[in-house]
């Protein structure tokens, strides 16, 4: 079997509400989700879903290759792309190619890739993540009733502007996951997606923990600052999550020398063999690892034969337009399916034939860290609402005269009446 030709899609996720984070609000909540296909002389065609940034030069390591030497491709991989790094989006796009070679090494085989990799159970724990920084109260519950309606029991919410705002938030979504958790403490996490300084991420954290248990606080201060994560650790009783944002190993040894993080995570556009790897590293330092995005199949598959996987994220219940994925979720779990691969199957011409295409990113967003992120030493009255019907994003600042507004293209705005 030989690797022929490789193709691009772009396809969006529709969540049908504003999504976003500390860093600010995809107002419209459609967020592009970039494919990439990898066809062989077999008529096998792997899925990758992850970003095709320099695919060219990427795809130039595989070419004519038997894509069953995954491991080895995925190594060829990174050596052609370290004149230029193949940190960020160039490591997503690895990452990419990754899974569909893993996809047409399990259907060449015919078996689903959990059992491939040498999985036994095809069920994983899951934790809902609902983006859901800019919601009301009311759309925040409804949200949440609607994973705890499939049973999911722990969830992770977006945060870090207003402590009190926090506070209640977390504890609305605690009573409503409080019944799917059958009399169990419903696991509470916070992310706040690098907002804080360290000081800042200990009196914010240390504040809430008067009155709630978190079970994790997710990237309180930058990706790469180990110093950083070890001293919000120590000043904090919830554990501290990271690493969905580092791409490559050696990116996560020197947290892992510091003691930084108790949790260790990896994002799915990252790719399956680089999951695998991490999973391992951790798993040398006794820690336990944890998939997220929008669409982890390829490593919900690897997850199943990883010993120290603690739980997967859940987001959007719905897949990608065009995007149809051989797992659903019951009882608070995602639940693999046996299609041979990982389960994915693309519409290309529904994909086509979109009349709306996914844009660029937008200069201002949860994509873009705001100037003032990490430098904030009073937290914002509450975090904005994006104009219903806005088509934007929407960056998360306070505005400059202080008084209960936020700034939106340079213009302030009353924030939105909560009570």
């Amino acid at each position: 079997m030989r690797i022929t030709g490789f193709r691009t899609l772009d396809t969006v996720q529709e969540w049908g509400r504003p999504v976003g984070d500390a860093n600010g609000v995809f107002a419209d909540g459609r967020i592009p989700v970039p494919i990439v296909l990898v066809d062989t002389d077999e008529g096998i065609t792997g899925v990758g879903l992850g970003p095709h940034a320099g695919a060219d030069a990427v795809f130039a390591a595989i070419d004519g290759e038997d894509p069953r030497g995954v491991t080895a491709l995925y190594d060829r991989m990174l050596r052609h792309t370290f004149k230029t790094g193949h940190a960020g989006a160039v490591f997503g796009t690895i990452g990419a190619f990754d899974t569909a070679l893993w996809d047409i090494k399990a259907q060449a085989a015919g078996e689903p890739l959990w059992r491939l990799l040498g999985g036994r159970d095809r069920r994983l724990p899951a934790y809902a993540s609902g983006l859901d920084i800019a919601l009301t109260d009311d759309e925040l519950v409804a949200v949440y009733e609607t994973y705890a309606a499939h049973g999911i029991s722990a969830a992770k919410l977006k945060g870090g502007m207003d402590v009190e705002r926090d506070r209640h938030r977390l504890t609305m979504v605690r009573e409503v996951l409080s019944g799917a958790a059958r009399g169990a403490r419903p696991a509470m996490m916070l992310d706040a997606n690098e907002a804080w300084s360290r000081k800042q991420a200990v009196r914010h954290v240390c504040e809430l923990e008067r009155t709630l248990d978190l079970t994790w606080v997710e990237e309180p201060v930058r990706r790469w600052d180990a110093e950083g994560m070890a001293v919000v650790g120590r000043g904090i009783r919830a554990s501290v999550a990271s690493g969905e944002n580092l791409t490559g190993l050696e990116q996560f040894r020197p947290l892992l020398a510091e003691g930084a993080i108790d949790i260790v995570q990896t994002s799915a556009v990252w790719g399956i063999t680089h999951f695998l790897r991490v999973a391992t590293l951790a798993h040398a330092h006794d820690l336990p690892v944890s998939p997220v995005g929008n669409t982890p199949i390829g490593l919900l598959h690897a997850a199943t034969a990883t010993p120290n996987h603690l739980a997967s994220e859940l987001q959007d219940l719905t897949a990608p337009r065009g995007v149809v994925i051989d797992v659903h979720v019951e009882a608070g779990e995602f639940i693999l399916g046996d299609s041979a691969g990982i389960g994915i199957r693309i519409d290309e011409d529904l994909i086509r034939a979109a009349t709306h295409r996914p844009g660029a990113l937008a200069a201002a967003g949860p994509n873009v860290r705001p100037a003032s992120a990490g430098r904030r030493l009073h937290a914002m009255t509450d975090a904005p609402r994006p104009h219903p019907g806005a088509l934007r994003t929407v960056p998360l600042r306070p505005a400059d005269d202080g008084h209960g507004r936020y700034e939106v293209d340079g213009h302030a705005h009353p924030l939105p009446d909560r009570r």
